[in-house]
This record gives structure tokens, sequence and C-alpha cells, in this order.
């Protein structure tokens, strides 16, 4: 290990990964390692019966020494995957009530507002969970707070590789894996949001539909086979719920799997501390430090999620009623994770291509799909358009401090802003009720905020990510103040000799 070691009185162990073996030295990669459990008078032979022939001991043994570094953000995707075993766990019981059927019914249940109303059976079975099935008005809203914040994490961790530049040499297919998590994680919400078929979740399938039907020359065909006819269907909520909970979550645990895969295999990334190098990783071993840290973080995200769903009501569908074709919620504000998708319908304006008496190009199909796949298939493949732009195909397992690439992170700060608009204008009218604005003046507001905002972000961000590198290049100086030194009494004096003040900070002064 090159450079000082971890601060003075940091209790903790850190180990060192990847640094070169001397030749003297008495482990080298190839060498036999002592098997677990190999010297126990039972089960020794046949542990080293077992390794003999698979590996799995010493591999084992070895996987318990991998090194994670040590910085809180690199818990983002843990919290990511815990938040990701709790909707597993409330989804697994959620199925066992939920009703996928979309016929029509008669509620005769506890909520008395909405007795004798016609309904979907999958909202009467919703309304049961949530007033009959014990803990099913919990699991629901710790299900919906779970996904909130699987969503919300996947999110924090891309912006952290973004602004990092993890997501460089050799990591760029695994920035890929992750951002195609992160669509996947928004077709997860968006099909479980649907499901209840209350009022608010039908207008927005409903949107949906008619986004799928602007789709030039194919879409009515789409979304004829995806929705099973003209809007509204009884088959749609048995499609959508086979989606949610096979098909959706299979592909998540998949990718989960190869992400996992990938970081396992090119070592972990690190933040450019005293003793890191290219070469090396120094942290916290697998077992016990990351592991125990790994256990707490999940107990802990648990419990926040338990404690939001018991606490804080999330989509009442009770007051929003069943869904009925010539209805809608106000105000009808979807989850913020397509909250953006929202902003950007209600902003476009109502222009669309006829040829002939042709609609070749209707109006949802530019913001509800276009300009979507843009944004998100420039984020998608950003590893390699940085990659040409800066000519920098070098690997990097050192990672950059967000100001270290300017442009980057202005760069990601337009991003942000681009989405930030967006989804602003998606509750335009909320606003405009809450500021006593027309909803058209704010509209208006908003579409040259998206254009603006982003150029602006960038300018600020990049200039004061400049500002930031300079002066960190440049030593500083005291200003004023006196320098105190204990004495061999226990009191303080004053140093003059500004040497001795040198030394006293490590000999860092300015020369």
């Amino acid at each position: 290990m090159t450079g000082p070691g971890p601060a003075p009185g940091d209790n903790r162990v850190f180990h060192v990964e990847g640094e070169p073996v001397p030749r003297d030295a008495d482990a080298i990669e190839g060498d036999a390692l002592p098997v677990p459990g190999g010297q126990l008078p039972v089960v020794g032979p046949a542990v080293r019966f077992l390794d003999n022939r698979t590996g799995l001991v010493t591999f084992g043994r070895s996987a318990l020494e991998k090194v994670f570094p040590d910085h809180w953000t690199f818990l983002l995707g843990e919290i990511a995957a815990f938040s990701f075993i709790v909707l597993l766990i409330t989804g697994t019981y959620l199925t066992l009530f939920f009703r996928p059927d979309g016929t029509t019914t008669i509620y005769t249940g506890p909520y008395a507002p909405l007795d004798g109303t016609k309904m979907s059976a999958a909202f009467s079975s919703v309304l049961a969970l949530s007033f009959s099935v014990e803990g099913g008005l919990l699991a629901r809203q710790a299900h919906h707070w779970a996904a909130l914040l699987f969503i919300a994490a996947i999110v924090t961790h891309l912006t952290r590789i973004f602004l990092t530049g993890a997501f460089r040499r050799p990591r760029e297919l695994n920035w890929v894996i992750g951002f195609t998590l992160l669509l996947l994680a928004l077709a997860e919400g968006i099909t479980g949001y649907s499901l209840p078929d209350d009022l608010l979740s039908g207008t927005g399938l409903r949107i949906i539909y008619s986004i799928i039907m602007a789709i030039p020359f194919l879409g009515p065909w789409i979304a004829s086979l995806l929705f099973g006819g003209l809007f509204p269907t009884t088959a749609i909520i048995s499609r959508l719920f086979i989606v949610h909970v096979l098909l959706l979550p299979g592909a998540l645990i998949g990718l989960i799997s190869v992400h996992l895969l990938f970081v396992w295999i090119q070592k972990h990334t690190q933040y450019k501390i005293p003793g890191a190098t290219e070469h090396n990783v120094i942290g916290l071993s697998l077992w016990p430090g990351q592991a125990f840290r790994s256990i707490g973080a999940f107990l802990l995200t648990a419990a926040v999620i338990a404690l939001l769903g018991g606490l804080f009501e999330i989509n009442p569908v009770w007051i929003y009623g069943p869904y009925v074709p010539y209805a809608a919620a106000v105000p009808a504000q979807p989850d913020y994770y397509v909250g953006w998708l929202e902003g950007l319908v209600r902003m476009a304006p109502n222009w669309q291509l006829t040829l002939f008496g042709i609609t070749i190009l209707p109006e949802p199909f530019i913001p509800g799909l276009v300009v979507p796949g843009v944004l998100f298939t420039v984020l998608w493949i950003w590893p390699f358009i940085e990659a040409f732009i800066t000519g920098d195909r070098r690997e990097h397992n050192l990672l950059d401090w967000p100001w270290e690439a300017p442009w980057r992170a202005a760069t990601g700060a337009a991003f942000a802003t681009i989405f930030l608009v967006l989804l602003l204008e998606g509750a335009n009218d909320v606003l405009a009720a809450w500021l006593l604005i027309p909803v058209e003046n704010l509209t208006q507001f908003f579409r040259i905020m998206v254009f603006a905002g982003p150029v602006i972000a960038w300018i600020v961000t990049y200039r004061l990510a400049r500002a930031r590198l300079e002066h960190g290049t440049k030593p500083i100086e005291p200003r004023g103040g006196i320098a105190l030194r204990r004495n061999a009494t226990g009191g303080f004096e004053e140093v003059h000799d500004r040497a001795a003040v040198d030394a006293a900070l490590g000999g860092g002064g300015p020369k």
C-alpha cells in the first residue's frame, strides 16, 4: 500500500486489495489456501473432499475477504436493492388477496360511501385489502412507499455514478445495465400503479393508451393488441398483473444479478483518498465489516418503509372511486417518476402533421414517445458519448470528484433541470391554485424554462465547478488570527515562529 493510511484515531479495520505481491511474500495468487473447517475431526474430511472437487470452500473464504470501499455514497445502490427486497415481500402478500379481474361487480364491503357502486373486481379486492384484510392497508402503503424509494435510490445511485465518472472503461456495460434497470423499474411502477383500477390510475392508463395510439400507422393495432380492444377493456388488468408480478420482476432480478456480478469481477471503484491507486481497493472486507453494515442498512431501510406505510397515507383509492371513462380525478398527478412525462404531454403544443386528410404524426407522439426516447437514449449510451468527445479510453478505477470534470457536472445539472421543469409542469394545475396564477401562464413559463433552464444550469454549474477546481489547486493563506499550542503544564501559549506553525500543521503552509 502506497501513501499514508487511514486517519489517526480511526479504529476501523481497513484492508487493501489488489496490491502487487512481492516475490518473498507468504501467499501468492494460485497458492493453496487454508480451507475453513479443514482441521475439524468430524467435518474436516468432508470439507476437504468438497473443496478439492469444487473449490467452493476456498472461493467462499476469498469472497469473505473481498474489500469494499468505505464511503456512504456506495450505500445508495444497496438501498435500492433493499427496497426491492421489501417490494418482493410486500408484493407477495398483496398477491394473495388481489383479484386481477376487470369484470364488473357490485361493491358490498365495509366502506359505506361506495356501498352498492359498480366497480371492477380488481378495485373491489383493493378495497377489501384496505379495510378487511389484516395488515392489508399497511402492506399496500409500504409497497407503494418502497416503490417510490426504489426508483429514487436508483436515480440517486446513477447520478453519483454519472458525476464521478464511474461509468468509464471498463464499466460502460454496467452503466447500460444499470440504466436499463431504471427503465424496468419505471415500467414496474407504472404497471403496479395501474392495477387498482381506480379513477386516478385509470386516467393514467387512458393517457398511455392515447400515446400508443399516436404511433404513426401502427399505433391502433399495437394498442388493440396490448389492451385487448378499444379502451377501456376488461382484459388490461389481468395482462398488467402478469407483467407486474412475473415478467418485470424476473427481468429485474436477472439484471440485478448480472449487475452485481460485474461489480464483483471488475472490483469496486473508489474515491481519491490517501493510499488509493488505480490498482488497489481500500476499505472494509465483506466479512464481517461490510456484511454487518449492509445488514444494518437493510433493517433500517425496512424500518423506515414500515414507518412510512404505517403513519403516512398514500394512494387512498377509496377517495378516488372506481374508474369510469367519462370522469377524471382533479387534481390528477401521478407518482413523481412519471410526473415529468405528464408535464411533457401537458406542455406540448397541439401540433400534428396531416397529409391529404390523413394524420401522419398525431399530437401525443412527439412529447409522449420521441422526446423521452431521445433523452433516455442519450443517457443510456452516455459512456460512449463521453469517450468519443474526450478521446479518453483508459481504464479508470479512481473516481472523479464532481468538480474535477466541470463539463460533465454541468451536463448532469442540465439534464436534471429538464426533468425538474417537466415535473413541475406536470403539477401546473396544483401550482396554479396555490400561486393564484392562470394555468395557461404557468404553461407558457415552463415552455420557456424547459429550454432556458438547462442552459442557465449548465453555465452556473460549469463556472462553480471550475472555480472549485482552481481553488483547490491554490494554497490557502491564513487570514488573521493567532496560533496557539499546548505547553507542558496543560495551558496554551501563543506561537510567533511561522516555521513552528507550519511544522505543527504538517508542513503544509504556504511557501
